[in-house]
């Protein structure tokens, strides 16, 4: 039972989304400079989803997407989390790697629409979460858009901003739960693709340093 607004606050912050599969570098992404939004191509990715369970007297839903680089470290992870029962609140939770400068946040803009603060409220040794209260507009404004950037600022004061496709949002959002059995199905899949994607890389790594023997 929450007893408190504080005591709330702090559960969906320890939630962070449920994204404690992912964990970064510090150096990793902070040391990504790009001037324009990046989408991870050709990164494994499960897309939207969401996944709801019971935590004492409240219900709780999370419709979220995980952004993955082909390595398994954590680009991006927002999470859009609906608390109802003896306590009703929603919020939007969005995670990125560490070494990030807190005041600016993260900016979030849907397609060319304003963008809006996310103001961070836990950092963790392998990610930051900013969070928003999730309002209708909002919720509509993402089920009406084509893509999402997020924009957070790294140590060296570079922003990294990372475009995620709002296709199958709202029949995530909308539609049910997916079941235990068939997310871990997709976890599985997910992983398996991330380290065929390391083996290849791998690979590909040997082969150019036999090939540079070779050559001497």
């Amino acid at each position: 039972m929450f007893k408190s607004e504080k005591k709330m606050r702090a559960a969906l912050s320890v939630l962070a989304v449920a994204f404690g599969a992912a964990s970064a570098p510090v150096a990793s992404f902070a040391q990504d400079a790009a001037s324009a939004p990046q989408q991870a191509a050709g990164a494994p990715r499960l897309g939207w989803y969401k996944t709801c369970s019971k935590q004492e007297d409240n219900d709780i839903c999370v419709v979220q997407n995980l952004i993955l680089a082909n390595g398994g470290q954590l680009v991006t992870a927002v999470g859009l989390i609906s608390v109802s029962g003896k306590v009703n609140r929603k919020i939007l939770q969005v995670s990125v790697p560490t070494a990030r400068l807190i005041p600016p946040g993260i900016m979030m803009q849907i397609d060319n629409n304003k963008g809006q603060k996310l103001d961070y409220a836990v950092c963790l040794p392998d990610k930051c979460t900013a969070e928003l209260p999730l309002t209708d507009a909002m919720i509509a404004s993402l089920k009406k858009g084509s893509d999402v950037i997020f924009t957070s600022i790294n140590f060296r004061r570079a922003p990294n901003p990372i475009k995620i496709s709002l296709e199958g949002f709202t029949g995530a959002y909308d539609g049910e739960a997916v079941s235990e059995s068939k997310l871990a199905e997709s976890q599985k899949s997910l992983q398996d693709s991330m380290q065929k994607k390391a083996e290849e890389a791998r690979k590909k790594l040997e082969d150019a340093q036999n090939a540079a023997k070779t050559a001497q």
